[in-house]
């Protein structure tokens, strides 16, 4: 059977309510991290090479009895609840703080969960002591799904960021969101699996992601929300579930949800807060949708692009691109956009008289679509 890409439903929820408070779901053997105890609100903040501020007191994460509900109290004062009215359709979502100044505070999400209040409409953010502040949106791709509100609120507590490149299959990680309207709810899981070809739908454009996939509870209103390591730093951005259907609708979790590496992420919601626009890395070329066979058989290539000056030619079908190997067109185009502009990448290709040949291609770079 082919490991090629997933078409799944976007984990977005219409006319949902809210409800306070936290749920948890906790696992067996997370590893132990430290962090610091305030010894008079006892919150929770980040340990630097395990030594506390004044103050306060060091903690072990994951020893017996605190695991996943301490970092649940390390990162949900970072993660967020949207409520988005619009012509377009009502919806709510979520989304953590990325960074925040003494007057602003900058939010990233998923672009589905806001994308119907870009023309018109309002968007609401839930902070995680119950106060309401109306958002703005800063920048969308529709491409990546991703986007980035605002908050005219300043000095809060930024979600801690991970390394997504160092996760491996088997990691324990822990999904922050709104299912189903009930905010504040936190999972646990593990990764179930890197680097799965994800595609999603959306109003604007069809969206690919180089995914995580995880068995951690994600439903509809996760969407946005962080996906956290056992050390409680960010890894992924909640997006998406594949559930089995029925004739009444989606059937929701069936263990197996999908998260936009936290790296890439970084990548676009920095662009997004510079210039309000983002970029994508540009190969130019097209594939041939006609093309049933193992790989992607390049159909068009843009004159003056990365593609022709690296020496690709029409009718050669690309096997693999840094050693994955691509199944169809949509895997290859996931594998290519997991890169940013500028980045190089070793492409395998079969050439028209059937031969392999190896190319190595620095990408160029292209908008993105909001």
């Amino acid at each position: 059977m082919k490991n090629g890409a997933v078409k799944v439903l976007i984990g977005f929820i219409i006319g949902a309510v809210s409800v306070g408070g936290y749920a948890i779901a906790t696992p067996n053997n997370v590893p132990v991290v430290k962090a610091c105890i305030d010894n008079k609100t006892k919150a929770l903040y980040a340990s630097i090479n395990g030594s506390c501020a004044k103050g306060r007191s060091a903690i072990d994460i994951g020893a017996t009895g605190a695991n996943v509900k301490s970092i649940a109290q390390l990162v949900s004062p970072s993660v967020v609840s949207i409520e988005v009215t619009a012509l377009a359709g009502n919806g709510t979502g979520s989304g953590s703080i990325y960074k925040s100044t003494s007057s602003l505070s900058y939010i990233i999400t998923n672009n589905h969960v806001i994308e119907n209040a870009a023309s018109s409409g309002k968007i609401e953010v839930e902070l995680n002591n119950g106060d309401i502040y109306t958002a703005s949106i800063v920048g969308r791709n529709s491409e990546y799904d991703l986007a980035v509100i605002s908050i005219n609120k300043g000095n809060l507590p930024e979600i801690p960021r991970g390394n997504s490149s160092s996760l491996a299959i088997g990691d324990v990680v822990i999904a922050f969101g709104s299912p189903l309207g009930l905010s504040g709810t936190v999972t646990s899981g593990i990764v179930s699996a890197l680097n799965r070809p994800v595609t999603t739908g959306s109003t604007t454009a069809e969206s690919y992601m180089d995914a995580i996939q995880t068995d951690a509870a994600i439903n509809p209103g996760n969407s946005g929300g962080p996906l956290v390591d056992s050390q409680g730093r960010a890894v992924g951005v909640n997006s998406a579930i594949a559930t089995l259907g029925s004739s009444f609708g989606p059937s929701g979790n069936i263990g197996l949800g999908f998260s936009i590496p936290f790296n890439q992420a970084i990548r676009i919601a920095d662009e997004l807060i510079a210039t309000g626009k983002s970029t994508k890395p540009f190969l130019g070329i097209s594939f041939d949708p006609g093309f049933t066979g193992n790989g992607a058989k390049i159909g068009i290539i843009t004159p003056g692009q990365a593609a022709e000056k690296a020496g690709l030619t029409v009718g050669m079908i690309v096997k693999s691109v840094d050693g994955f190997k691509v199944n169809d067109a949509v895997s290859t185009i996931v594998r290519i956009r997991s890169h940013a502009p500028g980045d190089q990448i070793v492409m395998v290709v079969e050439t028209t008289s059937g031969s392999s040949r190896t190319f190595t291609i620095t990408l160029g770079s292209a908008p993105a679509l909001p």
